[in-house]
């Protein structure tokens, strides 16, 4: 592990487009939330927070057994608000002494936690914050430095990182990855039997 590096998991939302239950319907045999924890458990980080809100117990119970020292489960009661308030749900939930956090989507299932690691080495590196491109557009996790917390406690409605990141502009760094794992969500019931 490295010292001061955490990673959050964003698993609150309604899943409204999905029809609801998205977060524990089964990818490859197990609740999809699962391979994001996991993902981020794999990653070199102190600890993983995973933000929950709807269906709050269910998902925390499909990861029960996931529940290491290093995972912390912390419930956003304004999750209705958007995905800004699981995000500093998961900011407010970090030790004080956090350097730096991988932000992690639940409905990614195939994130490299070595994409993490790599976000997490460029901020080590004094960039504020740090992003993967794929072929296909901006992809994920991002890691954002300490220093960008309160622009992001800051955010409102229904967005996440993006507006720090843009504002941040060129100081950003930039990863170009290839993996299709950094660019796929479960989106719609369809997802669940993309082939391997």
């Amino acid at each position: 592990m490295t010292a001061g590096r955490h990673a959050v998991v964003l698993a609150a939302g309604a899943a409204s487009r999905f029809g609801g239950g998205k977060l524990t319907a089964h990818w490859r045999g197990e609740p999809l939330i699962r391979w994001a924890v996991r993902a981020a458990l794999a990653a070199r980080v102190e600890s993983v927070v995973l933000v929950v809100g709807a269906l709050a117990g269910t998902v925390q119970d499909a990861v029960s057994d996931l529940a290491a020292p290093r995972l912390k489960i912390v419930e956003a009661a304004d999750w209705t608000e958007g995905l800004s308030a699981s995000l500093k749900a998961g900011l407010t939930a970090l030790p004080d002494d956090a350097a730096a956090v991988a932000i992690f989507l639940g409905d990614m299932p195939e994130v490299d936690p070595g994409l993490a690691d790599r976000l997490l080495d460029l901020v080590s590196d004094r960039a504020p914050a740090a992003r993967a491109r794929a072929p296909q557009g901006l992809a994920h996790p991002t890691a954002f430095a300490a220093s960008t917390f309160p622009a992001l406690m800051a955010l409102t409605g229904d967005q996440g990182g993006r507006p720090v990141l843009e504002a941040l502009g060129h100081a950003v760094a930039t990863l170009d990855v290839e993996a299709p794992g950094a660019t796929f969500d479960v989106d719609r019931p369809e997802d669940l039997s993309r082939p391997s």
